[in-house]
């Protein structure tokens, strides 16, 4: 009877390898991620590691210094004194677009150190109950931006205020149509001005005051119509907070 043959033995060493195979890979991809955040002490142990004998690893790639002379695109200049002179150019621009175009019975000029108030009647932009910006508004807006544009570096917001006035004296308006009638004309001043992509959006806030802001009595139609604005506030960067009260206050609004 033949004997049978014997199998050789290591008939498993392939088992071997793979496992010295997946040994190598999971060190490689610790290495990977330990150089993941690499820092200069990192990549110096990593070259010495490879090369005992280096003394100066040299090509080392480190994260370069800011470059304290570039600009912030969005902030723009930091300087108080360009600020405050940007900001004091954009109210010469603005006295000097009212004269040009005789827009002295429509628009009012105010300014303080850290502001520039603007007040428009309500029919420069609106007819009746309407909030649909007429083609003339829209006109008088666009000079406005160009000004607003220019000085954007030193604006830190633009506040868009809705006013109406109360129609019959002694009888307050319906507070619904009154509120939503102040907002939509506030909101759409500020659209329009925000599809010119002069500053950022942020900068822009409406806001509606209704008839609980007025600035003129109400009994003649000419208190009323005084009444009926829309109102720009122009803040300077780092200006102090201040409520509306201290504004009309400043700018001889009792």
């Amino acid at each position: 009877m033949a004997k049978r043959q014997k199998k050789a033995p290591g008939g498993a060493n392939w088992m071997d390898t793979y496992g010295d195979m997946v040994t190598l890979l999971l060190c490689f991809f610790v290495l990977l991620y330990s150089m993941s955040s690499i820092s200069e002490e990192k990549w110096k142990i990593i070259v010495k590691s490879f090369n005992p004998d280096a003394i100066e690893s040299s090509q080392i790639v480190t994260t370069t210094e800011p470059n304290d002379n570039l600009e912030d695109p969005v902030d723009g200049s930091h300087d108080p004194a360009e600020i405050q002179e940007t900001f004091d150019e954009l109210y010469r621009q603005l006295v000097q677009y009212v004269e040009q175009n005789n827009y002295q019975n429509d628009i009012e000029l105010s300014k303080g150190d850290d502001y520039t108030f603007i007040t428009f009647r309500d029919n420069v932009f609106f007819d009746g109950e309407s909030y649909n910006i007429r083609p003339e508004g829209q006109h008088i807006l666009d000079g406005i931006c160009e000004a607003l544009a220019a000085a954007s570096a030193s604006i830190d917001e633009v506040r868009v205020l809705g006013h109406t006035s109360q129609a019959t004296p002694g009888v307050p308006n319906e507070p619904v149509s009154d509120r939503f009638l102040a907002s939509n004309r506030a909101t759409e001043v500020l659209l329009y001005i925000q599809t010119k992509n002069i500053m950022e959006p942020r900068c822009l806030v409406a806001v509606s005051y209704g008839q609980f802001r007025a600035i003129s009595d109400v009994d003649t139609r000419e208190g009323r119509a005084r009444n009926r604005r829309v109102e720009l506030l122009i803040t300077r960067k780092d200006s102090d907070a201040k409520s509306l009260d201290q504004y009309y206050k400043e700018i001889k609004f009792d």
